[in-house]
């Protein structure tokens, strides 16, 4: 939806904000995450290795329904 920013201009995620976008994060190693725009950004993820370097703006993912618990075993 946008350019990567660097992560350095995340304050201005604010004016980027509005109905049906999040974020995607990137740090060095290539792995992402979404989140909304807070500040100061979120803890990042148990097993990043590295800081975040880049984001941008994407539509919000739709929801997915799961599929139904299978039955106890008796």
């Amino acid at each position: 939806m946008s350019e990567w920013m660097d992560i350095a201009r995340w304050p201005e995620c604010v004016e980027m904000m509005k109905p049906g976008v999040v974020f995607e994060i990137r740090n060095g190693e290539g792995k992402s995450m979404f989140t909304p725009c807070v500040q100061p950004l979120a803890q990042m993820p148990f097993d990043w290795k590295s800081r975040p370097v880049r984001f941008r703006a994407v539509p919000e993912p739709k929801p997915e329904h799961s599929s139904p618990l299978p039955e106890p075993r008796r």
